[in-house]
């Protein structure tokens, strides 16, 4: 016994202390909770201190479960058929194997297969009577107990459980017999003991209670002069306190917010429904494209159609029709307004976008102006690591009459590097709306690799004149934002993102760049 322990002992709590004497080299949560006199989830919390202390180590555990059906607690209570038919054999001295059934308990009168071939195993002869019929005789021969009944007796006391520790006669005789038990697998919790531990075991509690706190009463009456109060162990390990935070894509959002509007961009926000109209029309995307589909795009029931802006809206149909005044010639098709009014949810921030420089032409917003938003989108896609159907999108516009190609590059290369990214490059590509326009790519350190998150370019004059009402260049880039934040979060599928797991929500880094 040492010093260590006997001071380890003096600051148990009043369940640590209760569970002390119990404790074995190793044993279950069941067995300790039981010798102890305490519920299981009393003893669990006494051996959770006990493991912050070093004093032992938890683990989880598998264990099979014998689980006693109907049928074997009938046996537990009556007797096993077999025993009914030997006391009636016993009194008869001789039993036609047609008779059986007669002597069967009630809750299972079926038996008489297992039951004659019982008694032939007890070594009970078998005869032909004088009439020819099959039948057993009694003579006097030690019947030893039966390893069954002793079996269903004990799973009385433990709430008709019994846990299996190997491959008893008794388990496998018991489980042949239909209805009478089966094994569950259960898991628990065991414990074992560690060398500070086995010591802690040895210290003798001669005092059971402490006081555990100081009262206005003891001060009072100077009550707390006699009084023995716990240790206070400042150098024990508590578990971690998770405290409410923001999620970590809100806190991403957030940041990736505060750099747009430090570079003096102002935020755009318009809402989720949007007509087929300001949604793909506006933006000179045609009404036969593959992406107005129903595999890409989430359309409303109800209400089906919203309405269609009067002014801007005939100088958009004829733009797809004829080219307007833009001097392009347009699509060549016959503009349909009720594919326009299709209410949908927007499968992209761009749609945003349009509306700002619709509002440009009105004077609600300024030009030359710098623009952004951070939204969800929605697109119909197959759920699988690398895409979600639901997600967020990074979009920006700058309109002015002196922007440039390389003003996009610029942003575009500072917003990156403020996310982690410092080498971007910049490949030609093709969006409807954009020319001439552009993917971009940032290289990945860890990966090795170029990665492409971005869609860019310049908006054609058949966006642009069409909803501001003359050519103004206008730089425009959409992104996912997932995609952005996955490498900093170590996450690997996007589909953990929005786990919701609690652990995942507890542990994960802060967003600090």
């Amino acid at each position: 016994m040492t010093k260590d322990a006997e001071r380890l002992a003096k600051g148990l709590h009043p369940l640590e202390r209760k569970i002390l004497p119990h404790l074995k080299p190793e044993g279950t949560l069941a067995e300790l909770a039981k010798a102890a006199g305490v519920q299981e989830v009393e003893a669990m919390r006494a051996l959770q201190w006990l493991e912050n202390k070093g004093v032992l180590k938890i683990q989880s555990k598998e264990r099979q479960v014998l689980v006693i059906k109907d049928k074997g607690k009938h046996a537990a209570k009556e007797g096993l058929p077999e025993q009914h038919v030997i006391a009636l054999l016993k009194k008869k001295k001789e039993l036609p194997v047609a008779e059986i059934a007669k002597a069967l308990p009630g809750y299972d009168k079926q038996a008489v297969g297992p039951v004659t071939g019982k008694l032939k195993k007890l070594g009970i002869p078998f005869i032909t009577t004088k009439d020819g019929k099959p039948a057993f005789k009694w003579i006097d021969i030690p019947v030893q107990a039966n390893p069954v009944e002793a079996l269903l007796q004990e799973a009385a006391k433990r709430n008709w459980k019994v846990t299996i520790k190997g491959t008893e006669a008794a388990v496998k005789d018991l489980l042949k017999r239909q209805g009478y038990a089966e094994v569950q697998k259960q898991k628990g919790k065991a414990y074992n003991l560690t060398a500070t531990g086995k010591g802690l075991a040895k210290v003798k509690i001669t005092r059971k209670e402490y006081a555990e706190k100081l009262t206005p009463g003891m001060l009072k009456t100077g009550a707390w002069k006699q009084t023995e109060f716990r240790p206070y162990n400042v150098e024990i390990n508590v578990p971690k306190q998770a405290g409410g935070r923001a999620h970590f894509v809100n806190e991403a959002i957030n940041y990736i917010k505060k750099v747009w509007l430090d570079f003096g961009f102002q935020e755009m926000a318009g809402n989720h429904v949007q007509t087929g109209f300001w949604d793909l029309d506006s933006l000179f995307v045609p009404q036969d494209h593959p992406a107005r589909e129903m595999q890409d795009t989430f359309y409303i029931d109800d209400p089906r159609s919203g309405e269609l802006p009067k002014d801007v809206h005939k100088r958009v149909k004829a733009v797809h029709e004829n080219g307007g005044d833009t001097g392009s010639l347009g699509w060549r098709y016959d503009y349909s307004d009720e594919e326009a009014k299709k209410n949908m949810l927007r499968t992209h921030t761009t749609v945003l976008s349009a509306q700002t420089l619709d509002r440009i032409k009105k004077g609600e917003c300024a030009l030359p102006g710098k623009y952004f938003s951070v939204n969800t989108v929605y697109r119909n896609e197959a759920l699988d690591y690398k895409h979600l159907f639901e997600f967020h999108q990074v979009e920006g516009i700058v309109v002015g009459e002196d922007a440039t190609f390389e003003n996009l590059k610029g942003y575009l290369s500072a917003f990156f590097k403020k996310m982690g990214y410092p080498k971007i490059r910049i490949r030609p590509g093709h969006f409807p709306y954009t020319e001439p326009s552009a993917e971009v790519d940032v290289w990945d350190p860890e990966r090795e690799e170029w990665i492409e998150l971005v869609g860019s370019g310049i908006f054609r004059p058949e966006v642009t004149k069409t909803l501001i009402g003359k050519e103004v260049p206008v730089l425009a880039w959409g992104m996912g934002m997932e995609r952005i934040i996955t490498r900093y979060y170590e996450i690997k599928d996007l589909r953990e993102i929005y786990n919701n797991d609690i652990e995942q929500l507890k542990t994960i880094k802060a967003w600090l760049r």
